[in-house]
């Protein structure tokens, strides 16, 4: 049982992190029988998880079956590492791919047992089969369903509880200490604490470390401060792969909230949403699933390659769109930019295969349906007066901006992409850039303990999700939500199973 005594308690486990791998973690460590302690920072669970697209690749499924594809994990193992930059590619912690794709599986299938719906599954190559299963209603699903299940299994969590550092005996973490309703309390942990606290992409002190040139770049996720694996090293452990982040440009947020996120994530629903998906006609589901894509997804780079620019708020053009915009877009004043393009490209936008938008297996989202759902970053003018006025933007700045880019002059020069035409001009924007996540995790092993540089095993400690990666490569989409909850999953077994902390440290110190 859990033990309160003052400002101090004892647990079996404790869990960092209330997100899809802090949840899963706490989940399984008390389906094996443990007490356990969740506490998470901010006021509310979800963290990165409940803002992704949803999207979970995995074999051997049961919709999979369903589909009548035959598939295994080892076409998955070979498949993922297609993704990855052949630079990056050898930097693939192979050990931790095989404890994914063989453990995604049945990582699907509990998530289903437990009232998680999916649709799908959808193709992405260059994985050779259709291997990704997309959530419904919408991530918050996977939240709403683990919480549920956390408090039913007994799982004590804390919110608005953030853990400032790790308590350790001999070289053993036995606990950690938090701030909970502003009194500090000292919460020890029997068997093991587990670091579920999602990257670091929004930590100013590990991106000048890692990577500095992200450092103006904001996160999708506020919340991702890198705060377990500060705390990993602090004990000894080590952070890997922390240079690899991954950004882009995403139109800013609709007024309002959207309906796609209102949408109760009960079994009912699903199963509607999941009929309507596969029998529906298109011209019946393409609005509400476009209302979605247009409102949280990213413009394609291809669009740029194509001809269309980026200005700033100014007028001015700023980078070579084609390589890493978000970076340079959040250097601009106010942080956003619009991308600007021509008739013709408008009239290419307007249809397959040139889309603008995508959501995984889903729907694209042309020129057109910007016109139609997002009315406030769609402007239009037959000339670039009219449309600087429109944008609130110098007209002959913008109008000199053209000339240049036309003229192939100035620092970013366009290069083979063809000169913009006279006629009607369009700006879909603002724009901004962000980091959406980082693979740089903390050290472990097969069994997620966190490893110190001579990869020694740090006795209690335990990292899941993007704090656990581990050198990981999860490129693609599906890879990290797969990794979260089946990392998470096996991180609260082992920590559950292990031996008390108090018999580690005895026998520490008898053996000196």
């Amino acid at each position: 049982m859990h033990t309160t005594i003052g400002n101090s308690m004892t647990a079996d486990v404790v869990v960092v992190g209330g997100g899809g791998s802090g949840l899963a973690g706490a989940i399984a460590a008390a389906e094996a029988g443990a007490q356990v302690v969740l506490l998470e920072k901010n006021k509310f669970l979800g963290g990165t998880t409940r803002l992704s697209i949803g999207s979970i690749t995995a074999t051997r499924t049961a919709l999979q079956r369903k589909a009548g594809i035959q598939d295994d994990s080892q076409g998955h193992f070979e498949d993922i590492i297609k993704f990855a930059d052949p630079a990056i590619a050898p930097r693939d912690n192979i050990e931790l791919r095989r404890v994914l794709v063989d453990g995604v599986t049945d990582t699907v299938a509990w998530l289903t047992s437990l009232g998680v719906s999916f649709f799908g599954p959808m193709p992405e190559p260059p994985h050779r089969k259709a291997r990704m299963h997309n959530v419904l209603p919408n991530s918050i699903s996977y939240i709403y369903h683990l919480q549920r299940e956390a408090l039913r299994r007994g799982v004590i969590v804390k919110t608005a509880a953030r853990v400032e550092e790790l308590l350790s005996d001999n070289g053993v973490v036995t606990g950690v200490r938090a701030i909970i309703d502003g009194d500090i309390v000292t919460i020890a942990a029997r068997r093991g604490v587990i670091l579920a606290t999602g990257d670091f992409s929004n930590s100013q002190q590990l991106k000048m470390r890692f990577r500095p040139d992200l450092a103006d770049v904001d996160a999708i996720n506020p919340s991702s401060t890198g705060d377990g694996q500060l705390m990993g090293e602090r004990v000894g452990g080590e952070i890997v792969n922390g240079d690899l982040m991954y950004g882009q440009l995403r139109f800013v947020a609709p007024p309002g909230t959207n309906f796609m996120l209102r949408l109760p994530p009960n079994r009912a629903l699903a199963a509607t949403m999941r009929l309507a998906i596969g029998y529906a006609p298109s011209w019946i589901l393409r609005p509400f699933l476009l209302a979605f894509v247009t409102t949280f997804l990213a413009p394609e780079m291809a669009i740029f390659k194509q001809g269309a620019i980026l200005v700033n708020s100014r007028g001015k053009r700023f980078c070579d769109e084609t390589e890493e915009p978000h970076q340079q877009v959040a250097k601009q004043p106010g942080k956003i930019a619009y991308i600007l393009f021509d008739e013709q490209l408008a009239k290419k936008l307007s249809g397959w295969p040139h889309y603008i938008s995508t959501a995984p297996g889903t729907a694209y989202a042309y020129l057109p349906d910007y016109r139609r759902n997002r009315k406030d970053l769609y402007h239009e003018a037959t000339d670039l007066t009219s449309l600087a006025t429109q944008l609130g933007m110098p007209s002959a700045s913008l109008q000199s901006t053209i000339d240049e880019y036309n003229d192939g002059r100035g620092a970013h020069a366009r290069g083979n992409r063809p000169a913009m035409s006279s006629g009607r001009y369009v700006a879909l924007g603002p724009v901004r850039g962000w980091t959406v996540l980082g693979d740089g995790g903390l050290k472990v092993n097969d069994s997620h303990q966190v490893l110190r540089k001579d990869g020694s095993v740090i006795m209690g400690l335990y990292a899941a999700g993007s704090a656990g990666q581990g050198g990981l490569l999860l490129e693609g989409h599906g890879h990290h939500l797969g990794w979260a909850f089946t990392s998470g999953r096996r991180a609260g077994r082992y920590a559950a199973s292990n031996q008390t902390l108090q018999e580690t440290t005895s026998q520490l110190r008898a053996n000196g």
